[in-house]
């Protein structure tokens, strides 16, 4: 399925952002980045395929430009485009790619990305950090450009963000996602709920629907991630109290509804395809019966279509009008995975065989794999979505892998580990892969490693910096020479902001005991 999928893309689509498999041509959708080519770089790996890894990742490098003048969408180009090549960066080495030395502390991949998220980062300049949600990547934001932004479109940078910050060193990216998300959760109902759409400037709620859906959804996926990620115990706090609510006022036999988000009255009892997600997240906190439950009433949906429509009313049992469309989404085979790692129940693979029957039955095409546009008479539409390749398949093959890398499968010596950082001091790769919500596998061991050795080398210039002073001091009093020379100096104590080489000299990237702390262990103080 992937390669008809991805070789179509590459003979009909490419260098376009995405293959339309009914005409066999190629559209831009998210920003002429050849889009599709860069979401599907780590499943071409999670697949096996190094040699196909190390070309596209060489060619990405030669012909993406983000220095055009181009309206993109702040979200998309994030968890896509910047979440993509962060997750190629950190499985290069893996890939069997030339490593610079410090890897995965640097990189080809990872410049990138920072040049992508770095054209983001006029969006956060507000006076609420929330972000807008389109920015100009050549001029920055509009002055017409509207203030009106989903929930998710504010709450869905703290993965890539801080996974940036502190592979860098580079602290505004982490900075920008924290402050956005913090103003989010001042901006809740008295109930604990959030409305759908906000208004970035005045913090109004211009969509006042709360629920776990279509422009919700993932806020709430990155508190949970980005608390395991980060060993964050502010994010899992904010999760765990908006939870509350979530179980208080929109949950129904197992269904999640739609509310008003001050008063938590039902506004629709609606099930939508992107709510599918959930289950998933909800294993990750240990909910395994209430998962499975709901796992089950939206599988019974799944069974009734060959899809998930985009919007099904609970009440009637069937589809809304004009959302009747599954367009290839992942979030139920998400979740599928999730719960057979979690229970073993092979219910879920049965899920998983049924997606694959269904979707080469109903979407495949001369040209690739094509949306359905109604799933109640099957017919197609002319798109092929970018996270077909990216989420879809990919989290079909590793509910079908269960020894995949990505799970922490394997054996010590079977090449599962990898050395990083100076001199090979850091232990990556080891397990517990955190997936943005883009399906961009992110390893937590790579950022404790780079921002470990940053504040180690941050010390070490301090040390330098407080003897040298000293010197120079005694040297004056003494009447000696007045020490180093000013470009010795500065090359010893870089000024905040400067980008230089660290100094050959440097302590320890990650002491031994700590090696393994990352594994299997979350919030130990309080275990």
């Amino acid at each position: 399925m992937f390669y008809h999928a991805y070789n179509s893309y590459l003979d009909n689509a490419f260098p376009y952002d995405e293959l339309r498999p009914l005409t066999c041509d190629g559209q831009d959708t998210w920003g002429s980045f050849s889009l599709t080519l860069i979401d599907a770089l780590d499943t071409l790996l999670v697949l096996g395929n190094r040699t196909e890894f190390q070309r596209v990742a060489s060619l990405l490098q030669d012909t993406v430009d983000f220095d055009i003048d181009v309206n993109a969408s702040v979200f998309e180009t994030n968890i896509r485009v910047v979440g993509g090549l962060l997750s190629a960066h950190l499985l290069a080495g893996r890939a069997g790619m030339e490593l610079e030395p410090g890897w995965p502390c640097s990189g080809p991949l990872l410049r990138m990305a920072e040049d992508a998220a770095r054209k983001l980062l006029p969006a956060f300049q507000t006076a609420s950090g929330m972000p807008y949600g389109t920015v100009n990547l050549l001029h920055g934001v509009s002055p017409s450009e509207t203030p009106v932004t989903c929930t998710a479109g504010v709450g869905t940078f703290i993965l890539e963000f801080a996974t940036l910050s502190r592979l860098t060193g580079d602290g505004s990216f982490e900075d920008a996602a924290r402050r956005a998300l913090r103003a989010l959760w001042k901006s809740r109902s008295d109930i604990g709920l959030v409305g759908n759409h906000i208004d970035v400037l005045s913090r109004k709620w211009v969509a006042q629907d709360a629920g776990i859906g279509a422009g919700v959804d993932s806020y709430f996926e990155y508190l949970v991630k980005g608390a395991v990620m980060l060993q964050d115990e502010e994010l899992l706090d904010m999760f765990q109290e908006f939870d509350r609510a979530i179980q208080n006022y929109t949950r129904f036999d197992d269904w999640y509804l739609w509310v008003q988000m001050h008063k938590g009255t039902v506004s629709m009892p609606i099930f939508q395809s992107l709510e599918a997600f959930w289950p998933g997240l909800q294993s990750l906190l240990g909910n395994l019966d209430s998962a499975a439950r709901t796992f089950q009433n939206y599988y019974s949906v799944w069974r009734q279509f060959g899809g998930l429509p985009e919007f099904y009313s609970i009440p009637q049992g069937y589809t809304v009008d004009k959302r009747e469309g599954y367009p290839l989404r992942p979030e139920l085979i998400e979740s599928a995975m999730y719960l057979f790692r979690a229970s073993g129940d092979h219910t879920y693979l049965q899920l998983g065989l049924d997606a694959l029957e269904s979707i080469e039955r109903i979407a495949k095409t001369p040209c690739g794999y094509a949306s359905v546009k109604d799933l109640r008479d099957h017919q197609l539409d002319n798109r092929m979505e970018s996270f077909f390749l990216a989420e879809t398949i990919k989290y079909l093959y590793l509910l079908f892998d269960p020894s995949h890398f990505l799970h922490g499968g394997g054996v010590e010596w079977d090449g599962s580990w990898e050395e990083g950082g100076e001199a090979g001091q850091c232990v990556l790769g080891a397990g517990g892969f955190i997936f943005n919500t883009e399906a961009h596998p992110l390893d937590p061991a790579a950022l404790y490693c780079c921002s470990r050795h940053s504040q180690d080398q941050q010390e070490l210039r301090d040390i330098l910096l407080s003897l040298s002073q000293a010197e120079g001091k005694s040297g004056q009093q003494s009447g000696r020479a007045e020490g180093p020379p000013p470009d010795q100096l500065d090359s010893i104590a870089a000024r905040s902001g400067d980008r230089k080489t660290p100094p050959l000299l440097s302590c320890p990237v990650q002491p031994f005991s700590a090696r393994l702390s990352i594994l299997g262990q979350v919030f130990t103080d309080k275990a």
